[in-house]
């Protein structure tokens, strides 16, 4: 048995992650077993979707039917997971608990997880929304997701005008 906590991976049924979270910190709360079970957590990633020029953020899961712990296994720790409804069992070798490396760990908690999602490419014609450019087509020739803009060559007064604006702006126009 280990002396520190490690984090551990559970396997759950779709849908039921943060159910399987909240269970497992009631039982924890209930049990008094904050000793051995330190965290609950269900990894999550905020994401940009633009569609249609609205902007909306929502936060989705990063790994499905997965919920991570960070805890002490003992034959306590083991069977209040174990047992949790909609809880599979553990990630590892014949549901035997295997920790995280450190890499994982740092990997699955030390990133920026904000990114932006949009329905246009390289190439696509779009429509300007919500500018002195109201209306006008272009073409795109660049998208930085980092800062949020998309370089457009719009045709305007019958020359090719490169422009750069913020991504929700842009409106996809279907062909």
């Amino acid at each position: 048995m280990s002396e520190t906590a490690k984090w551990y991976v559970i396997h759950t049924y779709s849908g039921y992650e943060n159910k399987v979270a909240q269970n497992i910190e009631k039982v924890v709360e209930n049990r008094k077993l904050h000793d051995l079970i330190q965290e609950v957590r269900v990894p999550t990633e905020t994401v940009t979707e633009i569609t249609d020029g609205k902007t909306k953020e929502i936060e989705r899961k990063t790994y499905p039917c997965y919920v991570l712990v960070k805890m002490i296994v003992t034959d306590d720790s083991w069977y209040v997971v174990r047992n949790t409804r909609g809880c599979t069992g553990f990630v590892g070798p014949a549901s035997d608990p295997t920790p995280l490396s450190e890499e994982e760990v740092k990997q699955l908690f030390g990133i920026d997880v904000s990114s932006v999602e949009v329905n246009f490419k390289v190439g696509d014609r779009v429509q300007v929304s919500g500018t002195a450019m109201d209306g006008f087509i272009g073409v795109v020739q660049n998208i930085d997701l980092e800062n949020r803009t998309v370089d457009v060559l719009v045709s305007m007064f019958g020359r090719e005008t490169p422009t750069t604006l913020p991504i929700s702006q842009v409106i996809k126009v279907e062909d």
